[in-house]
């Protein structure tokens, strides 16, 4: 199945411990991305011009997630470059990236040019966040 709770971001309430939220990037992670990267916090208007506080994480697989921080509802989700073929895009009202089966992993084919490899598309190297300019 999914393997729920691998590939998640979670959230705790902070005074309780208890789960405020989880969002799974990557359900049955066939190429052990592990999604351990960085995840950088902002205080940004969205679309309508509302303040929203956001968690924006680049992940190993490829994509840049978005999240709302106080209910982990999907603001936005984009592949870092075109390069990026694992997925097609992903279903912004499900938070389910659309997987192109040319190159999943499975016994009854041979994937070539996986992008990204199995070492992933953005490690352990830190981002910054400029608040002024309100650039990554």
């Amino acid at each position: 199945g999914d393997n729920k709770w691998t590939m998640t971001m979670m959230a705790r309430d902070a005074d309780t411990g208890m789960l405020k939220w989880g969002y799974q990037k990557t359900p049955h992670d066939e190429w052990d991305y592990a999604g351990v990267n960085v995840m950088t916090l902002s205080e940004q208007k969205d679309k309508d011009g509302k303040l929203r506080k956001l968690v924006t994480h680049p992940d190993r697989n490829g994509i840049v997630y978005t999240l709302d921080r106080t209910d982990g509802s999907l603001v936005s989700a984009d592949k870092i470059d075109d390069t990026v073929n694992v997925w097609t895009h992903v279903d912004l009202k499900t938070g389910i990236p659309v997987r192109n089966p040319e190159y999943g992993t499975r016994m009854d084919h041979k994937a070539t040019d996986v992008c990204p490899s199995a070492m992933g598309y953005h490690d352990q190297a830190h981002d910054s966040y400029d608040p002024d300019r309100q650039l990554f």
